[in-house]
């Protein structure tokens, strides 16, 4: 699932984004309040969902929302040499730091890793 308003709501951006989806899987590009908006009528139940979004912020209100989320992993990023570097591929802003903050104390792991080769790492082993 990914979850972005933008991609949601530009046909072309969302057929792209559909060719990318691995043979064999299930895949929707919505926006921030259809996912919360489903997420509220259990229209997922009892499935694994792998969520896709541009900034924490999706998930921190995903969880604000109720949506259990044991583990975050930051991959790479949009933004490359500004904000705060994460790994070589990865840079937040202050404001993602913040939001990821709030993700951690509501109980959420987050890591850092950009490809399966690469060792995970504690988020705040790397901000503070």
């Amino acid at each position: 699932m990914v979850i972005d308003d933008e991609t949601a709501l530009d046909p072309k951006k969302k057929e792209m984004m559909m060719f990318a989806k691995p043979n064999g899987y299930v895949a929707s590009i919505i926006t921030l309040d259809k996912a919360l908006e489903n997420f509220r009528a259990n229209k997922y139940e009892g499935q694994r969902i792998f969520i896709l979004a541009k900034t924490p912020y999706v998930f921190l209100r995903l969880i604000q929302a109720g949506v259990p989320i044991e583990e975050l992993m930051i991959g790479a990023t949009d933004l490359l040499n500004e904000g705060i570097k994460l790994s070589n591929r990865a840079f937040i802003t202050e404001q993602q730091a913040q939001e990821c903050r709030q993700i951690h104390e509501l109980g959420t792991r987050i890591i850092v890793q950009h490809a399966p080769s690469v060792t995970p790492t504690d988020l705040f082993k790397i901000i503070h």
